[in-house]
Parts: structure tokens; C-alpha cells; sequence
């Protein structure tokens, strides 16, 4: 859900209560602003310890999986929500603080084009035949299963730190990422759903 999303559903009075209005806003008490980062601070130090122990027992994709991990995740995630709420609510703000950026002497400018040699395309692809027995299902229904599958997995990608900036899902052939969205010189029987 975007931000804006979220902001539409609040339960804080909209976008009509002095927090967003025009003027300068004085005399909020920022006791629970401040009870909130502590929680989410506690949070992280225990997710940290946590991630210290867990990958002292397995390798690094164990862990990443590991319930322990992926339950504080979860944790830390409901805090940043609180956090934004509260700073929404009281303030007005529609606090970005969960990006992640770079400082340009370490990996370059965030924002620049990115080259052909930092960049690259993956490829998962199935062979399938019709269900057995008889079925309502139809090899017709294979693409959006495996289109559901592709978002699942761009969303992982993202989720850990990947920029994916395009992927698609195909009947028959490869998905082919043209520059120009002009060259459409594509097999028209094939179906290909793309997104970016």
C-alpha cells in the first residue's frame, strides 16, 4: 500500500485537521514521537543481536529465513507504520524514513542511469502440459499463475534491497526487454505480460 493509499484510509481526521493546514504548527507534545523511536531503536538492537546469533547457526539464506528473523522483520515493519501514523497524525508529515540511499564516494549517484555492467536479466522458465483427468483448467490459465509467482518474487527482490526495474511473464518464449518500445517485432501467438 502507498503511502497515499494509507493516507486515505487514516482514521485521523483527513487531511482537513490543523496538522496539515497552512500554518506553523506550535505546542505538540512530542513525548510519544519520542517513546515511539525508542521502541522502534529497542526494536533494532534486538533484531541485531538476534541476526548475530542466527547467522553464528547457519549460512546467510538460512538466515535470512530463519522464523526468528523474519518475526522481528515483521516487528520493526509495524513500528515504522506506528511511527509514520503518529508523525502523520500529529505533525503532518509523510516521513520517508525506511529508504535506504548511498553516499556518492561509496556506490556513486543513487539517481544516475544505471550501466550495462550493474545491471543484468534472469530467466525462470517451465515446461507444462494439460492437468490430467479431466479439468476446468486449461494451459490458458498457466500464465497467470506464473504472472502471480513473478510479482511474489519481484516483491522478495525489492524487499531485499534489488532495484528491479522490469520483469514479465510469457507463453512460448523468453520475455524480450526492448529500449525502444517501438521494435515490436515479437511472435504474436505468444502471450507476454510485462510489468515494470
Amino acid at each position: 500500500m502507498s503511502e497515499h493509499e494509507h493516507d486515505e484510509r487514516d482514521e485521523h481526521g483527513g487531511h482537513d485537521d490543523p496538522a496539515h493546514g497552512p500554518e506553523p504548527l506550535v505546542g505538540v507534545d512530542a513525548t510519544d514521537l519520542h517513546a515511539a523511536v525508542a521502541a522502534l531503536a529497542d526494536a533494532l538492537h534486538g533484531y541485531v543481536d538476534a541476526a548475530v546469533g542466527v547467522r553464528a547457526e547457519f549460512g546467510s539464506r538460512e538466515a535470512d529465513e530463519d522464523p526468528r528473523i523474519l518475526v522481528l522483520e515483521s516487528e520493526i515493519g509495524g513500528l515504522n507504520a506506528q511511527l509514520y501514523d503518529l508523525l502523520h497524525e500529529r505533525l503532518g508529515l509523510h516521513a520517508d524514513l525506511t529508504g535506504m540511499s548511498w553516499g556518492d564516494d561509496q556506490h556513486g549517484d543513487a539517481d544516475a542511469p544505471r550501466s550495462d555492467a550493474e545491471i543484468d536479466t534472469f530467466h525462470l522458465g517451465f515446461v507444462v502440459g494439460p492437468p490430467a483427468g479431466t479439468s476446468d483448467l486449461s494451459l490458458e490459465s498457466v500464465l497467470d499463475v506464473v504472472e502471480q509467482g513473478g510479482a511474489d518474487l519481484a516483491q522478495r527482490l525489492v524487499d531485499a534491497g534489488f532495484e528491479v526495474g522490469e520483469w514479465g511473464a510469457s507463453r512460448g518464449a523468453a520475455v524480450a526487454f526492448e529500449e525502444d518500445d517501438d521494435d515490436d517485432d515479437g511472435d504474436e501467438d505468444d502471450d507476454v505480460t510485462g510489468r515494470s
